[in-house]
């Protein structure tokens, strides 16, 4: 079946407009507290320009422009949007809109982050299946040899699966680059362990074509319009049907 190009789910309208997530406008869909111009509404239902969307009988506001932003994550700020959680990211950025983070860098770890508020784009960059590149600097506690580097590129077993091939470049003594299409739960800290290695500092630089650069820790900027652009560019021909839990990649390093 075709629709107006105009269109769109409703799921997405009520997220766009910065109500709530996709998933969780689903979820109230389901529970019948969402109408469509006085009109009760099913799953996948769709929108055109002018309908009315009420939750629990309040018009919801009007779709905002997509935000897209890139913190430096220092060491210390959990990535989640539950704002019960202490040293949250959201309440670290402090951002006016409702913005969530696309993937996750654990707590002791730091570097770049991406918050926006356009569902589509975390589908994409999230899924398995699109393979794409995120790249860190590492720090482990004894020497990097050949061996390591060559076992590391190779490919890891761990968490019941043996990681993707991967870049691995040793930069000096004791730190190595290393860019994933994948994002295992702790996957690089993983991964040195069974060689036995311990991390000592791990930051991401780089996701696709948005590069850290000297942002400093601790301090966010918006995404120039040209990186923007090349985001989009990258992600066109990616998935970005939602995601379950046996095709995510978690990217929790």
């Amino acid at each position: 079946m075709s629709y107006p190009t105009e269109s769109k789910r409703l799921n997405k309208a009520i997220s766009d407009s910065g109500y709530c997530s996709r998933r969780k406008a689903d979820e109230l869909i389901e529970q019948g507290v969402v109408t469509l111009n006085d009109q009760p509404v099913r799953l996948g239902d769709r929108v055109m320009p002018g309908d009315v969307i009420k939750i629990h009988g309040k018009i919801i506001g009007e779709a905002k422009n997509d935000v897209y932003l890139m913190l430096n994550k220092p060491i210390g700020i959990t990535c989640t949007t539950d704002q019960r959680v202490k040293g949250n990211v959201v309440d670290f950025i402090n951002y006016p809109e409702r913005i969530f983070h696309v993937g996750r860098l654990d707590k002791p770890s730091e570097g770049l982050l991406l918050m926006t508020n356009d569902g589509d784009i975390v589908n994409k960059i999230l899924r398995a299946g699109n393979r794409h590149e995120k790249e860190y600097i590492v720090k482990v506690d004894r020497p990097i040899n050949q061996e390591f580097v060559q076992r590391m590129s190779r490919g890891i077993p761990i968490l019941d699966t043996v990681t993707k091939p991967c870049e691995v470049e040793r930069l000096s003594r004791f730190v190595f680059k290393i860019v994933l299409v994948q994002g295992l739960n702790r996957q690089i800290r993983r991964m040195c362990e069974y060689l036995n290695y311990e991390v000592v500092a791990l930051k991401r630089v780089r996701i696709m074509n948005l590069t850290l650069g000297d942002l400093p820790s601790g301090r966010w900027r918006h995404l120039t319009q040209d990186e923007i652009n090349g985001l989009q560019n990258s992600l066109i021909d990616s998935d970005n049907t939602p995601y379950s839990a046996s095709d995510l990649e978690e990217d929790y390093n």
